[in-house]
């Protein structure tokens, strides 16, 4: 019986979250009336009620456990919250972002109650004060007009954020990337994203001269180099590329990006020949299997993984997605592919496209430049962090050691992402106020 409940459950939540995944992008047809579209976002949230249903009938089946009851209402309802908490106080944000956001966040919730019911619960927690704290966000990004004038402020904020992880941060798997404040992990990195998009925007909104742009340059590159001497050559490169999109769209010429990416290039020769760990993580892309009993074993693990799930997966409970390190951070993933399928995999990475493409979508229609660069970089950060993710879990990239946002356990990163989600509002707000 418990089988037979696993099997059905699987299969349900496939066909959920394809028409959820198919409504995220249906939803933007031109024909759509408005009244159309508030139906589709309906079903939406009914649709990712129903997966949430479904995995957790399976969740208790296997485990037999009333814990996984209590804590599926407990989901739920904190789920709810969020909705209704925007539904009352932003009744014109955006339902898509919104809905994405609570999405992605069933999907973590449940897949990590899989892996560790304890982390899971940490990863509610996190959750939960996270969506209070950032409550206000979208209100002050609305109102508050002095955003453009703290540029310096965000410059020397995140460049002591990245100092202080250089000397006194915690070494994770080759890297500097956490600091213990109380005994609480925190790693500043995630949020000097937020500072350094403000501080490109900042400087680049109005004026994008050779001097200026020379400037802007060499800050940008100071967040880098502390970075790569902290090994956290993920970041690093989350950065590079945030600032060289940024920099192309505010000055409009060419030459910028491809110099960005020549120089990137360059870069990456020399990480490589300098640091042993990068060395190791392209040994074990190029070939895991060669050295699988070392540096290959996890990406070789991950493989294994995603093709033994298939298109229809294993089932909860019915794969060893624990056999990959670190899989509830960097390599969440795989263990999704193994056990709810490829095609439900897909449908998560097309859910993520469709926040990267709503992001976009809102920078082209800001009218203020500074929140039109604000926007491009939140969205390049937050995308291309998925890709890096993603492309790492299937063998696609050397793996970087970045956490798949909302989804992957992980406090100073669920925080951060879901800043960013609340900023993305704001910038929809405004956008309606100034169109309105």
């Amino acid at each position: 019986m418990t089988n037979l409940i696993v099997e059905i459950s699987k299969y349900l939540m496939i066909f959920f979250f394809a028409l959820y995944t198919y409504e995220c992008f249906a939803v933007f047809k031109k024909k759509n009336s408005e009244e159309k579209q508030k139906r589709i976002f309906k079903r939406q949230v009914m649709w990712m009620y129903f997966i949430h249903l479904a995995a957790f009938l399976a969740i208790y089946a296997v485990t037999d456990e009333e814990k996984m009851i209590v804590f599926y209402f407990l989901q739920a309802l904190l789920i709810l919250a969020i909705q209704l908490c925007y539904r009352i106080f932003y009744k014109k944000a955006s339902s898509l972002v919104l809905n994405n956001l609570c999405m992605l966040l069933v999907v973590g919730f449940l897949v990590l109650t899989r892996l560790s019911y304890e982390r899971a619960i940490r990863q509610y927690v996190i959750v939960a004060g996270a969506a209070a704290a950032t409550l206000i966000l979208p209100f002050l990004i609305k109102k508050i007009t002095f955003l453009p004038k703290l540029v310096w402020c965000y410059a020397v904020v995140g460049v002591l954020g990245l100092l202080l992880v250089l000397l006194a941060g915690s070494t994770s798997y080759g890297a500097k990337l956490s600091l213990a404040i109380a005994g609480v992990s925190v790693q500043p990195s995630e949020f000097v994203k937020i500072f350094f998009v403000l501080f490109v925007a900042g400087m680049l909104y109005q004026d994008t001269s050779l001097k200026r742009v020379g400037i802007t340059t060499a800050v940008a590159a100071l967040h880098v180099l502390l970075l790569v001497l902290s090994r956290d050559l993920g970041g690093a490169l989350i950065f590079f590329i945030t600032y060289i999109v940024m920099l192309y769209v505010a000055a409009r010429k060419l030459v910028y990006f491809v110099g960005g990416i020549l120089c990137g290039s360059i870069a990456a020769v020399i990480a490589y020949q300098l640091f042993s760990h990068v060395r190791v993580r392209v040994i074990a892309w190029k070939d895991p299997l060669s050295v699988i009993d070392k540096e290959g074993y996890q990406i070789s693990q991950s493989l294994f993984a995603i093709g033994t799930g298939g298109w229809f997966g294993m089932g909860l409970y019915q794969g060893m997605p624990n056999k990959i390190p670190v899989v509830e951070q960097d390599f969440v993933f795989s263990a999704i592919a193994e056990e709810l399928g490829g095609i439900f995999a897909l449908c998560l990475f097309m859910v993520c496209i469709s926040c990267f493409l709503m992001f976009l979508n809102i920078a082209m229609q800001m009218k203020e430049q500074f929140y039109k660069l604000m926007a491009l970089g939140l969205g390049t950060v937050y995308g291309f962090q998925v890709f890096l993710t993603i492309g790492g879990a299937i063998k696609l990239i050397p793996s970087t050691g970045v956490t798949l946002p909302l989804v992957s356990y992980g406090g100073s990163s669920i925080l951060a992402t879901m800043i960013v989600f609340a900023m993305i509002q704001g910038l929809y707000l405004r956008r309606e106020t100034n169109t309105a």
